[in-house]
This record gives C-alpha cells, structure tokens and sequence, in this order.
C-alpha cells in the first residue's frame, strides 16, 4: 500500500467518526454556512497579485516536520500583504500535521480566498469546508474516479464552493476534461513517489482547455520557474514548502514575490 492509499484509508475511518461527532446540521450553524464566498479563480487571474496561492504546511509524508511553530495568523496575513493571490490551508491532521482551526484563523484574518487542502472523498467534508469558511476546495483524480469527481464538483458548487481538480498525468487529466473543474491543477510531485519535475506542468500545459484557469503545483523554487510556467498558460501556482521551511514563511513570501515583480512576467488573464 504506497502512501496515497494509506491518507485515504485514514480518510475514510476519519470522515465517519466525524460524521457521528459534528452532524451535518451543527456544521450548517457555523457563522460561515451562509456567507458568500470569494472566487479563487478571479483572484489567481487578477493583474495587482503574483498568481501565487501560498500554503500553510506544517508537514508532509515525504519531508516530515517542515515547520511546527509557524503561526497561521502572522504567516497568512504575511502571504496576503506580500501579494499572494490566494491561501492553502492544509487541514489534514494524521499526515501533514493541519487541521480545520488552522483554516479557520486564516479565514478570521483575511479576505482572499481560501482553498481547504485535504483529501476530499466525501460530501461530508464539502459541508465541512463551507462550514469553516472555505471558498473552494480541492479533488485529487488519483484518488478518485470520474464519476465521482463530477458528483463533488456538483455538490461543491451547489454551495458556492469552487474546485480545483489535482491531476499527476495525461490519464488523469483526459479523463476529466468534462468534470467541469473551476481550475485544473497539475502536480508536478508524483504522490507515489514522491519525485519531483515542473516538466509535468509543461507536458500537460496543452491539453488543459483554454477556458480553465491553470494552476502549476508543488516544486517551484524560484521566480524563474513562475515566468517559464507563464509562457505555457499558467496563471495560478501553488507554493507552500519553498515557503514554510524557513523560521519567517511570510518573510520569505515577501522576497520572493517582490522579486518576481522585478521580473514583470506577462500575466494571463482568461
């Protein structure tokens, strides 16, 4: 079993016992049930941010611990005046060490859109994510198949959630050219492996329609890589552990966002 399949078998132990402990009609009390959300992809699309959706990570399976002292309100509130388009929030507590109160303090401090990062298997967690102040969530096609990508998608949308869809290679993403995703995401890490190439975001950049805001994940390292990804029609990238592994994540979020408007990359807007 490689690790992709542990998260999800921990998912779904996890999902139920949330079930039985926060009904859905406790979640549907929550302040942000009925508040309208910010649109992830006009943010990541605007010409005043960087296209960068800054992610708090406190760790991963492959890395471990990267940062465990970070304090979500200085380090989203840093990500946001430094010129990040969007945040991530990591709420996945068993793997990369997050958890739905993370999210909920980015969303107290700030106004952006946030995107809940979790493994989504359920309609049960879309509620959550509405519930704790999420404006779109994310749907990993490794971990599920077409059809149930389109019924999340639906029933996301349905709350006014929207969806960033995670493909690894062509397969993935041919098959869900139809799933009616908000964004297309391609992650440059192979979640069974582990290894690393922004030439996956290359290979794919073509086959994503041209209607769908793109977004490059995972391995960007440098202003560089953004401005390269850009001539290839991406507009969104997301970056957390180039971030979180130093003391200041929102110190280091400065310096490189200020950098890469030294570069003036072309920014594309759809």
């Amino acid at each position: 079993m490689n690790i992709l399949e542990k998260i999800v078998e921990h998912k779904r132990k996890e999902v139920a016992d949330r079930k039985s402990l926060y009904p859905v009609k406790l979640l549907e009390q929550s302040i942000y049930f009925q508040s309208p959300t910010v649109s992830l992809k006009k943010y990541v699309c605007r010409h005043d941010k960087t296209g960068i959706i800054a992610e708090f990570k406190r760790r991963s399976p492959s890395k471990g611990v990267i940062n465990a002292h970070a304090s979500v309100e200085r380090t989203t509130i840093g990500y946001m005046q430094a010129g990040a388009s969007a945040l991530s929030v990591l709420t996945d507590k068993e793997f990369f060490g997050g958890s739905n109160e993370d999210l909920v303090t980015a969303r107290k401090f700030n106004f952006c859109p946030i995107l809940r990062k979790d493994f989504t298997i359920d309609e049960y967690q879309i509620i959550e994510a509405k519930s704790i102040g999420a404006d779109a969530i994310l749907l990993i096609a490794a971990i599920l198949n077409p059809t149930d990508v389109k019924r999340l998608r639906s029933f996301a949308q349905s709350f006014g959630l929207e969806v960033l869809l995670e493909v690894h290679d062509e397969s993935e993403l041919m098959s869900n050219l139809d799933a009616g995703a908000d964004l297309i995401g391609v992650n440059n890490r192979n979640l069974k492996t582990f290894e690393l190439s922004v030439e996956v975001s290359k290979r794919l950049a073509s086959l994503i329609p041209s209607g769908i805001v793109r977004v490059s994940e995972s391995g960007i390292a440098s202003t560089d890589v953004i401005v390269d990804l850009q001539s290839y029609g991406y507009q969104g990238f997301l970056m957390g552990e180039n971030f979180m592994k130093h003391h200041r994540p929102d110190l280091t979020a400065m310096e490189f966002m200020t950098e890469l408007r030294k570069n003036k990359p072309a920014r594309i807007s759809r």
